[in-house]
């Protein structure tokens, strides 16, 4: 019987699209399912080796007397996003490549809106600077569902490892 539940489990699991490490790679976003949600901010502490804790939107404040802090990005730098109705602790992601003065490539993890994407370890996703100023205080993250850029969200910027 206990077999039984395992293989209904694990199919359950691929039929929502969370199979453990089941890779994809998209126009703009590459990435797995992992079995367990990792949450964006020890996921980012991991992958940057910058040592913060709390809230990803706590990531700025605590930042300030231990990092350079600025509205660049960096490969290895930590973009952070600021709290809103919808991300009520902000969220985080690590620049893994520049691709234009406009668009990066991050890495990061428990973004979406759907249990099923939030299983989902991006190893890369295209995000766009839209600030007026292009100081990267709004920015709109790929949206693989749809397809298309998503919804624009407040920066604070980016931490520098």
């Amino acid at each position: 019987m206990k077999l039984h539940h395992t293989l209904a489990a694990l199919l359950l699991l691929i039929v929502t699209g969370c199979a453990p490490s089941a890779p994809f790679n998209h126009e703009f976003a590459t990435g797995h399912y992992a079995s367990d949600i990792e949450q964006c901010a020890p996921y980012a502490r991991k992958v940057s080796g910058i040592k913060l804790y709390g809230d990803a939107a706590g990531w700025w404040q605590a930042s300030r007397s231990h990092y350079e802090r600025g509205n660049r990005p960096v490969v290895g730098s930590v973009l952070v996003l600021k709290r809103t109705h919808r991300m009520h602790s902000g969220h985080v992601a690590v620049v893994k490549r520049i691709v234009n003065s406009r668009q990066i490539n991050v890495t990061h993890s428990n973004w979406g809106d759907s249990s099923s994407t939030r299983h989902i370890i991006y190893d890369s996703m295209r995000v766009e600077d839209v600030s007026p100023a292009n100081d990267w205080s709004q920015v709109r993250f790929w949206n693989d569902a749809k397809g298309v850029m998503g919804f624009p969200y407040e920066a604070y910027g980016f931490i520098y490892p």
